[in-house]
């Protein structure tokens, strides 16, 4: 699967043209992208600006660092707990 091939920059300039009342298929087709993938951009970056999509990509990417943080202290817990539960 190909992806990241438009940057938010792209992608938010792509979405402000389509508010201007040019039909999406002609839009489309004049940047090489399918409706499908305008639609979930509109649903995931509609009323962005530039600044906004960067922000979100940075909190995604923190949120995805913390997730790993909590699992690997969930690990460690649940060994502690199997040693600690063990009759000497």
């Amino acid at each position: 699967m190909k992806g990241d091939r438009f940057s938010e920059d792209k992608i938010i300039g792509i979405l402000h043209e389509g508010e201007t009342g040019v039909p999406v298929r002609d839009l489309c087709r004049k940047h090489n992208c399918s409706e499908q993938s305008y639609y979930r951009w509109k649903a995931k970056f509609g009323g962005m600006t530039v600044s906004e999509a960067k922000r979100l990509r940075e909190l995604e990417r923190e949120n995805g660092e913390l997730k790993k943080m909590v699992a690997e202290q969930a690990l460690d817990i649940r060994m502690l707990k199997d040693v600690n539960s063990k009759k000497w």
